[in-house]
């Protein structure tokens, strides 16, 4: 099973990666903040995620790891 971690303090939060996901699955956490006062991405279903790792290729600050 894939697994992808975000690296939520360095996250600016533009949504890039969401809009990259084919599967959807990655999202703006609306109910958290990080350091730098943004709302992190974070995967709302782990179990859906097909590692294309189409989310870290377009993160302009490397904050995804997929691991498959």
């Amino acid at each position: 099973m894939s697994k992808v971690t975000f690296d939520v303090d360095k996250c600016k939060g533009c949504g890039l990666c969401a809009v990259a996901c084919p599967k959807g699955i990655v999202a703006l956490a609306e109910d958290k903040i990080n350091a730098k006062g943004h709302h992190p991405a974070e995967i709302t279903d782990q179990s859906l995620c097909i590692a294309c790792a189409f989310c870290a290729k377009m993160c302009p600050d490397c904050v995804i790891t997929v691991e498959k």
